[in-house]
């Protein structure tokens, strides 16, 4: 089935704003394919050749950041972006498509986190900074809810500093690593419109305190820190050039400043 020159622009153009989300050893190991009336995320196993991560579950959470990215942008242009994850178990590489749906009205929210996509990441050490405000938390975590996930702030040192929150789904799944990613890249995006800098690794076995703060049946993936900066940075700092970034793994932290 041939796809309208106007939603294959548009497919087109999505698929360049979604290449903007964490990368896998900065490595894109995921691409996008504009099919007959669907944009098709595929896992890319020539790119990504897995040391400590043989099932795939950075690829995973990457690729769902990228989904993120691309949701957004179809909400500036106008279109409600319909996602289902892991369509066709017979093809395993394919993570997610996306179908183009009705009209829709972009929010502010939105559009201050299409804005904050073209952030660059930078790989750097915990963020400074004083702990972001009971409010703000809350804001991250009803953005991790919104995308099926949970985040969890973990008991704070009275000598201040950075907050450390670890993000849990329900499950251990491609699904739930899928989700995860989305979760992971809504709570960076929103951080970053809040002037919050957010460090994380996907490395979130075995944390301190993760426990208490957790229930049976969730399962930790990322570890986050969350600094709020002062004064708040005016929204042209958004678009400040890229950075160089650098492998993220064990213990190296990726960071949104």
């Amino acid at each position: 089935m041939s796809v309208p020159a106007t939603v294959r622009a548009s497919a087109e153009r999505l698929v360049v704003a979604a290449t903007m989300g964490p990368t896998v050893h900065d490595v894109h190991a995921w691409r996008f394919k504009v099919a007959a009336g669907l944009i098709e995320l595929h896992a890319d196993p020539d790119r990504f050749r897995p040391l400590r991560d043989p099932a795939g579950r950075a690829l995973h959470l990457a690729s769902g950041a990228a989904l993120v990215n691309l949701r957004l942008t179809a909400a500036q242009l106008g279109h409600e972006a319909v996602v289902r994850l892991l369509p066709d178990a017979g093809r395993p590489a394919l993570l997610a498509t996306v179908r183009l749906a009705g009209r829709h009205r972009v929010t502010r929210e939105e559009r201050l986190l299409c804005a904050a996509t073209l952030r660059p990441l930078s790989a750097t050490a915990s963020p400074a900074g004083e702990r972001p405000s009971a409010h703000v938390l809350n804001e991250l975590r009803e953005a991790a809810r919104l995308e099926g996930a949970a985040l969890h702030p973990l008991p704070t040192s009275p000598d201040g500093g950075a907050q450390r929150a670890v993000l849990t789904t329900g499950g251990d799944g491609r699904t739930e690593w899928l989700r995860a990613g989305q979760a992971l890249q809504r709570v960076l995006l929103s951080g970053t419109a809040r002037s919050v800098s957010a460090s994380f690794s996907f490395d979130a076995a075995d944390v301190p305190g993760v426990r208490e703060v957790t229930t049976p049946g969730e399962i930790p993936q990322a570890l986050l820190e969350l600094a709020q900066q002062e004064p708040a940075r005016p929204r042209g700092r958004l678009f400040e050039p890229a950075v160089d970034r650098q492998h993220e793994g064990k213990r190296n932290w990726q960071r949104i400043r």
